[in-house]
């Protein structure tokens, strides 16, 4: 463990137990993590369960638009957590961050899983009017008592981010891949597939900001749960 460094204040606490799994959740664009809860809880049953958040949603933050920059800050964080995590878990930009997260990992020590919702490994650069309705949806999803301004601000630079990256980096441990309805289904698996022909795939019927709506969380718990007895000894729920 190292010292603390000055972005510690982006690292939330979910849940502290003991168990064989631990998890960190990663933000997506527009940087809160209010709509992760229900998988936080599903997977605090293993082990504890920490979050990041981005840069830029409080006062004096400023966001950043650069997926290395995030990934080195990042990794940063993962060193002063109690213990390394076993599961990186991200919808949207949060799935990219936690691929590239992985990666770096696996350089000096065992390679986490990895549970991506519909992010893909590179998306057609444009200009922010053409990504208004991501980042206004972004907005929409903004965790109780943040400002939407600020919000707003970090979601544009996350677009910013997500459209200047191209994940280029080979996945070293298992991976989920959960996408969501949409033309470019097949595209996005097949790029993520070029960097590992061992991913995971799963399907939701929904688009993508509905993914955490109760009728469709269901159905990511129940993927999610089906994923985690390749990496731990889970013993599997009755089905009601």
């Amino acid at each position: 463990m190292t010292g603390t460094p000055p972005d510690a204040g982006l690292l939330v606490q979910f849940a502290t137990r003991p168990g064989p799994l631990s998890s960190l959740l990663i933000h997506p664009a527009g940087g809160g993590l209010g709509q992760y809860l229900a998988v936080a809880a599903r997977l605090s049953r293993h082990g504890d369960v920490f979050g990041i958040r981005a840069a830029g949603l409080l006062p004096g933050e400023e966001p950043v638009a650069d997926v290395e920059e995030m990934t080195r800050t990042y990794l940063g964080l993962i060193d002063i957590l109690p213990e390394r995590p076993g599961l990186l878990f991200g919808w949207s930009l949060g799935g990219v961050l936690a691929w590239e997260l992985a990666a770096r990992m696996a350089q000096d020590g065992p390679a986490p899983a990895v549970v991506m919702i519909d992010s893909f490994a590179g998306l057609p650069g444009a200009t922010d009017e053409d990504y208004t309705d991501i980042i206004e949806r972004s907005v929409s999803h903004l965790d109780t008592g943040m400002d939407a301004a600020r919000v707003r601000t970090t979601a544009r630079a996350h677009v910013r981010a997500a459209t200047g990256h191209r994940t280029r980096s080979r996945a070293a441990g298992p991976v989920l891949l959960v996408t969501c309805a949409g033309p470019d289904r097949q595209r996005q698996t097949a790029a993520w597939q070029d960097l590992d022909d061992r991913l995971s795939v799963r399907e939701l019927d929904c688009g993508h900001f509905e993914v955490f709506a109760p009728q469709h969380q269901e159905r990511l718990i129940t993927h999610l749960d089906s994923f985690l007895p390749s990496l731990i000894d889970v013993p599997r729920e009755t089905p009601r």
